[in-house]
């Protein structure tokens, strides 16, 4: 009974906490929003059918997760938005004093990402 209680707790503390993100992100050009959302609703289909229903059927919110669940789909803006927002990541690390390593490892990382999400579909 506990354990199950527990879980649901994390369950809705999550969905919780990805939408808090994702609207913060509406105002934070760096934040994106769409990916905490789309963990939002995730979570809450595990422990909050009720709010994951709510986020469906939201006027907003809501088309970017179904888009993403019936077509795993990705508008060409939002590629271009996070494709930009990775290059100025790249540029800021080459000028930092981060270690080398890191600045070979992250752009790294972020050119996988974003081939990745240019190979989603288009909607």
């Amino acid at each position: 009974m506990l354990t199950r209680l527990a879980a649901l707790l994390l369950w809705r503390t999550l969905a919780l906490a990805c939408v808090a993100l994702g609207v913060i992100g509406l105002f934070l050009p760096v934040l994106p929003t769409t990916p905490f959302l789309l963990v939002a609703a995730w979570a809450a289909g595990r422990g909050w059918p009720q709010f994951e229903a709510w986020l469906l059927a939201h006027p907003h919110l809501g088309p970017p997760i179904l888009r993403w669940r019936h077509h795993r789909a990705v508008p060409r803006r939002a590629k271009w938005a996070a494709s930009l927002t990775m290059a100025a990541s790249v540029g800021l690390i080459a000028v930092s004093s981060a270690p080398q390593p890191l600045k070979w490892l992250v752009p790294l990382f972020l050119l996988v990402v974003a081939l990745w999400l240019w190979r989603r579909p288009e909607i």
